[in-house]
Protein backbone atom coordinates (compact mmCIF):
# COMPACT_ATOMS: atom_id res chain seq x y z
CA UNK A 1 0.00 0.00 0.00
CA UNK A 2 2.86 2.24 0.92
CA UNK A 3 4.37 1.72 -2.22
CA UNK A 4 1.33 2.67 -4.19
CA UNK A 5 0.56 5.63 -1.97
CA UNK A 6 -0.77 8.40 -4.42
CA UNK A 7 0.16 12.14 -3.97
CA UNK A 8 -2.97 13.87 -3.97
CA UNK A 9 -2.26 17.13 -4.24
CA UNK A 10 -0.09 16.96 -7.60
CA UNK A 11 -3.17 14.87 -9.30
CA UNK A 12 -5.35 17.62 -8.36
CA UNK A 13 -3.48 20.23 -9.45
CA UNK A 14 -3.06 18.36 -12.76
CA UNK A 15 -6.58 18.80 -13.20
CA UNK A 16 -7.07 22.97 -12.26
CA UNK A 17 -10.51 22.84 -14.49
CA UNK A 18 -13.73 21.23 -14.43
CA UNK A 19 -12.99 18.29 -16.67
CA UNK A 20 -14.23 14.65 -16.57
CA UNK A 21 -12.28 13.70 -13.57
CA UNK A 22 -14.23 16.48 -11.12
CA UNK A 23 -17.05 15.35 -12.91
CA UNK A 24 -16.88 11.75 -12.20
CA UNK A 25 -17.22 12.68 -8.36
CA UNK A 26 -20.12 15.27 -8.34
CA UNK A 27 -23.84 14.25 -7.95
CA UNK A 28 -24.68 18.61 -9.50
CA UNK A 29 -23.96 16.52 -12.99
CA UNK A 30 -26.93 14.81 -12.89
CA UNK A 31 -29.00 14.75 -9.80
CA UNK A 32 -31.76 12.62 -11.75
CA UNK A 33 -29.07 9.63 -10.76
CA UNK A 34 -29.97 9.98 -7.38
CA UNK A 35 -33.24 8.31 -6.89
CA UNK A 36 -33.21 7.49 -3.13
CA UNK A 37 -35.05 9.67 -0.27
CA UNK A 38 -31.93 12.05 1.31
CA UNK A 39 -31.29 13.18 4.59
CA UNK A 40 -28.23 15.86 4.38
CA UNK A 41 -26.70 17.65 7.13
CA UNK A 42 -24.03 20.12 7.91
CA UNK A 43 -23.22 23.36 10.25
CA UNK A 44 -22.23 26.81 9.42
CA UNK A 45 -18.97 26.48 10.39
CA UNK A 46 -18.39 23.33 8.29
CA UNK A 47 -16.35 23.78 4.85
CA UNK A 48 -19.19 21.62 3.30
CA UNK A 49 -22.58 23.67 4.23
CA UNK A 50 -23.35 24.67 0.85
CA UNK A 51 -23.94 21.26 -0.46
CA UNK A 52 -27.21 20.98 1.72
CA UNK A 53 -29.19 23.96 -0.04
CA UNK A 54 -27.56 23.03 -3.66
CA UNK A 55 -29.08 18.92 -3.23
CA UNK A 56 -32.41 20.37 -1.72
CA UNK A 57 -32.59 22.81 -4.74
CA UNK A 58 -31.38 19.84 -7.10
CA UNK A 59 -33.24 16.92 -6.16
CA UNK A 60 -36.44 15.68 -7.25
CA UNK A 61 -36.59 12.72 -4.25
CA UNK A 62 -38.03 12.88 -0.90
CA UNK A 63 -35.37 15.04 0.67
CA UNK A 64 -34.81 17.01 4.21
CA UNK A 65 -31.92 19.53 4.59
CA UNK A 66 -30.88 20.58 8.29
CA UNK A 67 -27.74 23.06 9.24
CA UNK A 68 -26.73 23.66 13.04
CA UNK A 69 -24.26 25.91 13.71
CA UNK A 70 -21.65 23.30 13.89
CA UNK A 71 -17.53 23.08 12.47
CA UNK A 72 -16.96 19.45 10.78
CA UNK A 73 -18.42 17.38 13.83
CA UNK A 74 -21.44 15.41 14.15
CA UNK A 75 -24.53 17.36 15.26
CA UNK A 76 -24.58 15.80 18.39
CA UNK A 77 -21.49 16.81 18.98
CA UNK A 78 -22.52 20.30 18.79
CA UNK A 79 -19.56 22.57 18.60
CA UNK A 80 -20.16 25.74 18.67
CA UNK A 81 -23.32 24.89 20.55
CA UNK A 82 -25.75 23.72 20.95
CA UNK A 83 -25.38 20.36 19.88
CA UNK A 84 -29.07 18.12 18.65
CA UNK A 85 -30.15 14.46 19.63
CA UNK A 86 -28.98 13.52 16.19
CA UNK A 87 -28.80 10.10 16.92
CA UNK A 88 -32.41 10.04 17.54
CA UNK A 89 -32.96 12.02 14.46
CA UNK A 90 -31.09 9.31 12.18
CA UNK A 91 -33.65 6.88 14.00
CA UNK A 92 -36.64 8.79 13.13
CA UNK A 93 -35.47 8.93 9.17
CA UNK A 94 -34.39 4.97 9.03
CA UNK A 95 -37.72 4.17 10.98
CA UNK A 96 -39.63 5.82 8.25
CA UNK A 97 -37.71 4.68 5.07
CA UNK A 98 -36.24 1.01 6.11
CA UNK A 99 -39.40 -0.07 8.74
CA UNK A 100 -42.42 1.88 7.45
CA UNK A 101 -43.40 3.87 10.93
CA UNK A 102 -44.79 6.81 10.66
CA UNK A 103 -42.39 9.19 13.03
CA UNK A 104 -43.95 12.52 11.16
CA UNK A 105 -40.17 13.55 10.05
CA UNK A 106 -41.57 14.26 6.36
CA UNK A 107 -45.03 15.86 7.79
CA UNK A 108 -42.14 18.56 9.04
CA UNK A 109 -40.56 21.20 6.66
CA UNK A 110 -38.15 20.07 4.34
CA UNK A 111 -35.31 22.67 5.54
CA UNK A 112 -33.93 23.66 8.74
CA UNK A 113 -31.02 26.02 9.79
CA UNK A 114 -29.98 27.56 13.07
CA UNK A 115 -30.50 31.56 12.53
CA UNK A 116 -27.32 32.47 13.84
CA UNK A 117 -27.08 35.75 15.86
CA UNK A 118 -24.46 39.13 15.39
CA UNK A 119 -21.77 37.98 17.82
CA UNK A 120 -18.27 40.08 18.11
CA UNK A 121 -15.73 38.01 16.30
CA UNK A 122 -14.09 35.15 18.37
CA UNK A 123 -11.12 32.47 17.48
CA UNK A 124 -13.64 30.14 18.78
CA UNK A 125 -17.20 29.61 20.03
CA UNK A 126 -18.22 27.77 23.00
CA UNK A 127 -22.09 28.47 21.74
CA UNK A 128 -23.57 30.30 18.62
CA UNK A 129 -26.85 32.72 19.96
CA UNK A 130 -29.56 31.90 17.55
CA UNK A 131 -32.83 29.79 17.41
CA UNK A 132 -34.17 26.81 14.84
CA UNK A 133 -36.00 28.48 11.72
CA UNK A 134 -37.50 26.55 8.58
CA UNK A 135 -38.83 26.58 5.30
CA UNK A 136 -40.93 24.41 3.61
CA UNK A 137 -39.52 24.03 0.63
CA UNK A 138 -36.11 25.10 -0.65
CA UNK A 139 -35.38 27.35 -2.60
CA UNK A 140 -37.80 29.29 -0.64
CA UNK A 141 -40.57 31.15 -2.85
CA UNK A 142 -40.57 33.21 0.75
CA UNK A 143 -37.19 35.30 0.11
CA UNK A 144 -37.23 38.57 -0.90
CA UNK A 145 -34.12 40.12 -2.23
CA UNK A 146 -32.54 43.02 -1.26
CA UNK A 147 -30.41 44.96 -2.86
CA UNK A 148 -27.85 47.41 -2.17
CA UNK A 149 -25.35 49.69 -4.44
CA UNK A 150 -21.91 49.95 -4.05
CA UNK A 151 -20.88 53.70 -4.13
CA UNK A 152 -18.22 56.24 -3.65
CA UNK A 153 -18.89 56.96 -0.05
CA UNK A 154 -20.50 53.07 1.20
CA UNK A 155 -23.35 50.13 0.43
CA UNK A 156 -26.45 52.49 -0.22
CA UNK A 157 -30.22 51.56 -1.36
CA UNK A 158 -30.28 53.46 -4.56
CA UNK A 159 -27.32 53.40 -7.07
CA UNK A 160 -25.53 56.89 -7.90
CA UNK A 161 -23.64 58.31 -10.70
CA UNK A 162 -20.48 55.80 -11.78
CA UNK A 163 -17.41 56.55 -10.00
CA UNK A 164 -14.14 54.55 -10.70
CA UNK A 165 -12.34 52.51 -7.85
CA UNK A 166 -9.13 50.37 -7.50
CA UNK A 167 -8.12 48.34 -5.24
CA UNK A 168 -4.80 46.31 -5.12
CA UNK A 169 -4.64 44.43 -2.11
CA UNK A 170 -1.13 43.30 -0.18
CA UNK A 171 -0.61 39.27 -0.35
CA UNK A 172 -0.83 38.86 3.12
CA UNK A 173 -4.42 39.67 3.04
CA UNK A 174 -6.96 37.21 4.11
CA UNK A 175 -4.45 35.94 7.23
CA UNK A 176 -7.60 36.98 9.48
CA UNK A 177 -10.09 34.20 7.50
CA UNK A 178 -9.35 30.84 9.97
CA UNK A 179 -9.52 28.10 8.47
CA UNK A 180 -11.52 26.99 5.29
CA UNK A 181 -13.20 23.77 7.46
CA UNK A 182 -13.29 24.01 10.83
CA UNK A 183 -13.03 21.15 13.37
CA UNK A 184 -14.47 22.84 16.35
CA UNK A 185 -10.17 23.72 17.90
CA UNK A 186 -9.38 27.15 19.59
CA UNK A 187 -8.34 29.59 16.35
CA UNK A 188 -9.89 27.87 13.80
CA UNK A 189 -12.98 30.46 13.24
CA UNK A 190 -12.50 34.31 11.56
CA UNK A 191 -11.27 36.74 13.58
CA UNK A 192 -12.15 40.48 13.92
CA UNK A 193 -12.30 41.21 9.98
CA UNK A 194 -10.52 44.64 10.47
CA UNK A 195 -7.22 44.06 9.59
CA UNK A 196 -8.03 42.50 6.41
CA UNK A 197 -11.09 45.11 5.22
CA UNK A 198 -8.42 47.86 5.53
CA UNK A 199 -6.22 45.81 2.84
CA UNK A 200 -9.54 46.00 0.78
CA UNK A 201 -12.19 48.07 -0.77
CA UNK A 202 -14.79 48.46 1.42
CA UNK A 203 -18.43 49.82 1.20
CA UNK A 204 -20.04 50.17 4.68
CA UNK A 205 -23.98 50.35 4.76
CA UNK A 206 -25.34 53.21 7.38
CA UNK A 207 -26.58 51.83 10.47
CA UNK A 208 -29.59 49.36 10.21
CA UNK A 209 -33.02 50.58 12.06
CA UNK A 210 -34.09 47.23 12.33
CA UNK A 211 -33.33 43.76 12.43
CA UNK A 212 -32.59 42.12 9.01
CA UNK A 213 -32.13 38.22 8.42
CA UNK A 214 -30.76 36.30 5.26
CA UNK A 215 -30.95 33.18 4.49
CA UNK A 216 -29.17 31.55 1.46
CA UNK A 217 -26.42 32.90 -0.64
CA UNK A 218 -25.33 36.63 -1.41
CA UNK A 219 -25.03 37.49 -5.01
CA UNK A 220 -22.20 40.18 -5.93
CA UNK A 221 -22.71 41.75 -9.27
CA UNK A 222 -19.34 43.74 -10.29
CA UNK A 223 -17.96 45.83 -13.09
CA UNK A 224 -14.26 45.68 -13.43
CA UNK A 225 -11.42 45.85 -15.54
CA UNK A 226 -7.34 44.36 -14.14
CA UNK A 227 -3.91 44.99 -15.14
CA UNK A 228 -3.25 41.21 -15.44
CA UNK A 229 -4.65 38.35 -17.81
CA UNK A 230 -5.02 36.43 -14.05
CA UNK A 231 -6.65 37.33 -11.09
CA UNK A 232 -8.67 36.19 -8.42
CA UNK A 233 -11.40 38.12 -6.71
CA UNK A 234 -12.52 37.64 -3.02
CA UNK A 235 -15.87 39.18 -1.75
CA UNK A 236 -16.43 39.37 1.67
CA UNK A 237 -19.98 40.15 3.83
CA UNK A 238 -19.26 41.51 7.50
CA UNK A 239 -21.65 42.26 10.09
CA UNK A 240 -20.10 45.69 11.73
CA UNK A 241 -21.29 46.19 15.50
CA UNK A 242 -21.51 49.75 16.87
CA UNK A 243 -17.89 49.20 17.98
CA UNK A 244 -16.01 49.44 15.31
CA UNK A 245 -15.74 45.36 15.24
CA UNK A 246 -16.01 43.23 12.08
CA UNK A 247 -17.27 39.85 12.04
CA UNK A 248 -17.42 37.53 8.93
CA UNK A 249 -21.01 36.78 7.82
CA UNK A 250 -20.09 35.14 4.16
CA UNK A 251 -17.54 35.20 2.14
CA UNK A 252 -17.06 33.65 -2.17
CA UNK A 253 -13.72 33.60 -4.16
CA UNK A 254 -13.75 33.68 -8.03
CA UNK A 255 -10.87 33.25 -10.45
CA UNK A 256 -11.45 35.82 -12.43
CA UNK A 257 -10.52 33.78 -15.33
CA UNK A 258 -12.84 31.14 -14.32
CA UNK A 259 -15.99 33.91 -15.08
CA UNK A 260 -17.57 32.29 -17.71
CA UNK A 261 -16.77 28.79 -17.24
CA UNK A 262 -15.20 26.33 -14.86
CA UNK A 263 -14.48 24.21 -17.23
CA UNK A 264 -13.29 26.64 -20.22
CA UNK A 265 -11.33 29.19 -18.52
CA UNK A 266 -9.94 32.26 -20.45
CA UNK A 267 -7.24 34.65 -19.69
CA UNK A 268 -8.68 38.26 -18.89
CA UNK A 269 -7.58 41.21 -21.25
CA UNK A 270 -6.51 44.00 -19.59
CA UNK A 271 -7.86 46.74 -19.41
CA UNK A 272 -11.00 45.38 -20.89
CA UNK A 273 -14.43 45.95 -18.61
CA UNK A 274 -16.16 42.38 -17.33
CA UNK A 275 -19.29 41.98 -15.96
CA UNK A 276 -18.85 39.14 -13.29
CA UNK A 277 -20.79 37.54 -10.76
CA UNK A 278 -19.92 36.06 -7.58
CA UNK A 279 -22.01 33.93 -5.04
CA UNK A 280 -21.09 33.92 -2.08
CA UNK A 281 -21.56 30.82 0.56
CA UNK A 282 -25.01 30.55 1.95
CA UNK A 283 -25.77 31.69 5.68
CA UNK A 284 -28.18 32.14 7.86
CA UNK A 285 -27.34 35.30 10.08
CA UNK A 286 -29.66 38.15 11.88
CA UNK A 287 -28.38 41.86 11.44
CA UNK A 288 -29.03 43.44 14.77
CA UNK A 289 -30.48 47.24 14.67
CA UNK A 290 -27.40 49.83 14.99
CA UNK A 291 -24.85 47.45 12.97
CA UNK A 292 -23.82 48.01 9.59
CA UNK A 293 -23.03 45.79 6.60
CA UNK A 294 -19.62 45.87 5.06
CA UNK A 295 -18.69 44.57 1.83
CA UNK A 296 -15.02 43.95 1.21
CA UNK A 297 -13.07 43.18 -1.77
CA UNK A 298 -10.25 42.00 -1.96
CA UNK A 299 -7.45 40.99 -4.83
CA UNK A 300 -5.97 38.43 -2.77
CA UNK A 301 -7.01 36.59 0.11
CA UNK A 302 -3.98 33.89 1.50
CA UNK A 303 -3.64 31.20 2.83
CA UNK A 304 -7.74 30.33 1.32
CA UNK A 305 -6.46 30.92 -1.96
CA UNK A 306 -3.44 30.54 -3.66
CA UNK A 307 -2.88 34.29 -5.04
CA UNK A 308 -2.27 34.75 -8.97
CA UNK A 309 1.28 34.31 -10.64
CA UNK A 310 1.43 38.99 -10.36
CA UNK A 311 0.24 41.51 -7.97
CA UNK A 312 -3.23 42.37 -9.51
CA UNK A 313 -4.74 46.12 -9.54
CA UNK A 314 -8.82 45.88 -9.73
CA UNK A 315 -10.72 48.30 -10.94
CA UNK A 316 -13.97 48.63 -10.11
CA UNK A 317 -17.11 50.77 -11.81
CA UNK A 318 -19.86 51.07 -9.58
CA UNK A 319 -22.53 51.66 -12.33
CA UNK A 320 -22.43 48.18 -12.81
CA UNK A 321 -22.48 46.84 -8.78
CA UNK A 322 -24.89 45.02 -6.92
CA UNK A 323 -25.02 43.27 -3.83
CA UNK A 324 -28.45 41.14 -3.54
CA UNK A 325 -29.15 39.52 -0.09
CA UNK A 326 -31.80 36.85 0.57
CA UNK A 327 -33.78 38.45 3.44
CA UNK A 328 -36.02 35.84 5.38
CA UNK A 329 -39.84 37.23 6.10
CA UNK A 330 -40.35 36.16 9.95
CA UNK A 331 -42.65 32.81 9.82
CA UNK A 332 -44.84 32.32 12.60
CA UNK A 333 -44.43 28.37 12.39
CA UNK A 334 -41.05 28.85 14.03
CA UNK A 335 -42.27 29.15 17.52
CA UNK A 336 -43.58 25.42 17.19
CA UNK A 337 -41.29 23.70 15.35
CA UNK A 338 -40.07 20.40 17.40
CA UNK A 339 -37.47 20.71 19.84
CA UNK A 340 -34.51 18.68 19.01
CA UNK A 341 -34.00 16.18 21.78
CA UNK A 342 -30.84 16.49 24.05
CA UNK A 343 -27.66 14.72 22.73
CA UNK A 344 -27.10 11.20 23.15
CA UNK A 345 -24.17 9.05 22.54
CA UNK A 346 -22.50 5.76 23.10
CA UNK A 347 -20.33 5.40 25.42
CA UNK A 348 -16.91 6.55 25.04
CA UNK A 349 -13.68 3.54 24.26
CA UNK A 350 -12.01 3.34 27.67
CA UNK A 351 -8.65 5.12 27.18
CA UNK A 352 -6.36 6.29 29.53
CA UNK A 353 -4.35 10.00 27.89
CA UNK A 354 -0.61 9.56 28.24
CA UNK A 355 0.47 13.20 26.82
CA UNK A 356 -1.72 16.78 27.60
CA UNK A 357 -2.78 17.78 23.98
CA UNK A 358 -1.51 21.11 22.81
CA UNK A 359 -2.70 23.87 20.16
CA UNK A 360 -0.82 26.91 18.29
CA UNK A 361 -1.76 29.31 16.01
CA UNK A 362 0.64 32.44 15.18
CA UNK A 363 1.33 34.97 12.88
CA UNK A 364 4.80 36.07 12.61
CA UNK A 365 5.85 38.99 10.47
CA UNK A 366 9.15 40.41 9.79
CA UNK A 367 8.84 44.18 9.27
CA UNK A 368 12.38 44.50 7.35
CA UNK A 369 11.69 41.33 4.43
CA UNK A 370 7.99 41.62 4.95
CA UNK A 371 7.57 37.75 5.14
CA UNK A 372 4.47 36.14 7.03
CA UNK A 373 4.48 33.09 8.38
CA UNK A 374 0.99 31.56 9.59
CA UNK A 375 1.82 28.92 12.18
CA UNK A 376 -0.84 26.25 12.84
CA UNK A 377 -0.01 23.38 14.97
CA UNK A 378 -2.29 20.70 16.79
CA UNK A 379 -1.51 17.46 18.52
CA UNK A 380 -5.04 16.50 19.82
CA UNK A 381 -5.08 13.16 18.49
CA UNK A 382 -8.11 11.05 18.55
CA UNK A 383 -9.38 11.94 21.70
CA UNK A 384 -10.20 15.41 23.42
CA UNK A 385 -7.46 16.67 25.23
CA UNK A 386 -5.05 13.87 24.68
CA UNK A 387 -1.94 14.13 22.34
CA UNK A 388 -1.43 10.50 23.24
CA UNK A 389 -4.28 8.02 24.64
CA UNK A 390 -3.96 4.88 25.36
CA UNK A 391 -7.15 2.24 24.44
CA UNK A 392 -7.54 0.34 27.88
CA UNK A 393 -9.26 -3.09 26.29
CA UNK A 394 -6.36 -3.62 23.51
CA UNK A 395 -3.41 -1.66 25.58
CA UNK A 396 -2.95 -0.12 22.07
CA UNK A 397 -1.25 4.02 22.40
CA UNK A 398 -2.03 6.07 19.38
CA UNK A 399 -1.45 9.93 18.70
CA UNK A 400 -1.01 12.52 16.20
CA UNK A 401 0.15 15.48 15.22
CA UNK A 402 -0.10 18.11 12.89
CA UNK A 403 2.10 21.21 11.88
CA UNK A 404 0.73 23.67 9.39
CA UNK A 405 3.03 27.05 7.84
CA UNK A 406 2.00 29.19 5.30
CA UNK A 407 4.72 31.33 4.54
CA UNK A 408 4.26 35.08 2.01
CA UNK A 409 5.76 38.09 1.14
CA UNK A 410 3.45 40.91 1.70
CA UNK A 411 4.74 42.01 -2.15
CA UNK A 412 5.69 39.22 -4.08
CA UNK A 413 2.47 36.32 -4.88
CA UNK A 414 5.61 33.76 -5.86
CA UNK A 415 6.58 33.76 -2.54
CA UNK A 416 4.17 31.42 -1.39
CA UNK A 417 4.14 28.42 0.08
CA UNK A 418 2.58 26.25 2.21
CA UNK A 419 4.23 23.47 4.46
CA UNK A 420 2.20 20.29 5.99
CA UNK A 421 3.73 18.19 8.44
CA UNK A 422 2.26 15.06 9.91
CA UNK A 423 3.11 12.65 12.37
CA UNK A 424 1.31 9.65 13.80
CA UNK A 425 2.35 6.87 16.25
CA UNK A 426 1.06 3.47 17.59
CA UNK A 427 2.54 1.56 20.40
CA UNK A 428 1.84 -1.34 22.11
CA UNK A 429 4.98 -2.17 24.84
CA UNK A 430 7.72 -2.30 22.97
CA UNK A 431 6.05 -2.36 19.80
CA UNK A 432 6.33 0.95 17.88
CA UNK A 433 4.81 2.21 14.12
CA UNK A 434 5.69 5.62 13.72
CA UNK A 435 4.12 7.23 10.34
CA UNK A 436 5.44 10.90 8.92
CA UNK A 437 4.65 12.77 5.85
CA UNK A 438 5.83 16.29 4.89
CA UNK A 439 4.57 18.07 2.37
CA UNK A 440 5.69 21.34 0.22
CA UNK A 441 3.80 23.33 -2.19
CA UNK A 442 6.11 26.33 -4.52
CA UNK A 443 5.24 28.00 -7.47
CA UNK A 444 7.23 30.20 -9.97
CA UNK A 445 5.19 32.31 -12.80
CA UNK A 446 4.68 28.96 -14.93
CA UNK A 447 4.41 25.93 -12.44
CA UNK A 448 3.67 24.57 -8.98
CA UNK A 449 6.19 22.67 -7.34
CA UNK A 450 5.47 19.74 -4.93
CA UNK A 451 7.39 18.31 -2.87
CA UNK A 452 6.82 15.49 -0.33
CA UNK A 453 8.16 12.45 1.98
CA UNK A 454 6.60 9.51 3.95
CA UNK A 455 8.50 7.26 6.26
CA UNK A 456 7.26 4.43 7.69
CA UNK A 457 9.31 3.73 11.27
CA UNK A 458 8.81 0.56 12.56
CA UNK A 459 10.88 0.98 16.43
CA UNK A 460 14.29 2.22 15.42
CA UNK A 461 14.29 0.96 12.10
CA UNK A 462 13.31 3.20 8.91
CA UNK A 463 10.89 0.45 7.30
CA UNK A 464 10.00 2.63 4.17
CA UNK A 465 10.31 5.92 2.68
CA UNK A 466 9.45 7.10 -0.53
CA UNK A 467 9.99 11.22 -1.89
CA UNK A 468 8.22 13.00 -4.60
CA UNK A 469 9.45 16.22 -6.57
CA UNK A 470 6.44 17.33 -9.00
CA UNK A 471 6.10 20.51 -11.19
CA UNK A 472 2.75 21.29 -12.75
CA UNK A 473 2.33 23.98 -15.56
CA UNK A 474 -0.22 26.56 -14.05
CA UNK A 475 -3.26 26.19 -16.40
Amino acid sequence: RLEHATLFPALWLEHPHRDAYWKHGSVGEDYARIRCPVYVVSGWADGYSNAVPRLLAGLDVPRKGLIGPWAHVFPHEGIPAPGIGFLQETVRWWDHWLKGRDTGLMDEPMYRVWMQESVPPQSWYAERPGRWVAEVAWPSDRSREVVLYPVANGLATAPDENTVLKVQSPQTTGLTSGDWCAFGADGEMPLDQRPDDGRSLSFDSAALESRLEILGAPVIELEIATDRPVAILAARLNDVAPDGASTRVSYGLLNLTHRDSHEHPRALEPGRRYKVRVQLNDIAHAFSPGHALRLSLSTSYWPIAWPAPEPVKLTLHTSGCRLLLPERPAREEDANLRPFPRPERGPEMAHTPLKRASFKRSFERDLATHDTVHTFFNDGGEFEGAALARIDAIDLALGNAILKRFLINEFDPLSARAELTNKTLFRRGAWQIRVNTFLRLSCDASSFRIEARLEAHEGDDLAFSRDWDARIARR
